[in-house]
């Protein structure tokens, strides 16, 4: 469980960091670049239409972990637009809520199979 901390730390550090030096070069508005690459439908658009339906995959698994509560859907719109460094605090935060019990970090306490 400590490489997994250790891991989801190096994701939020890294990421947030490359992401403040890119905001501080071309600003906070994403959806050109973003989807104007997509719109050229080449590799770069390519690898973002890949990654928006990553985004949309951690987003639905969020909102199905917490069992679709109404928080549970404003962690999967956190999830969708800001990614990698949302994911990696949440399971950083819940490696420790829940004790470092991977079955229950990834289905809820909710779902745990009986007998585990």
């Amino acid at each position: 469980m400590i490489l997994f901390r250790a891991w989801c730390v190096l994701i939020f550090v890294s990421i947030s960091a490359y992401t403040l030096v890119t905001i501080s070069k071309q600003g906070l508005n994403i959806f050109p670049y973003f989807f104007g690459d997509m719109a050229e439908m080449e590799w770069p658009g390519q690898f973002n239409f890949d990654f928006m339906f990553m985004l949309s995959l951690s987003a639905i698994w969020t909102v199905w972990r917490n069992a679709f509560t109404g928080s549970a859907f404003g962690l999967g719109v956190l999830a969708f637009f800001f990614g990698a460094p949302f994911l990696s605090a949440y399971m950083l935060y819940l490696s420790f809520k829940h004790e470092g019990d991977v079955v229950t970090m990834l289905v809820g306490p909710t779902r745990v199979p009986t007998g585990t």
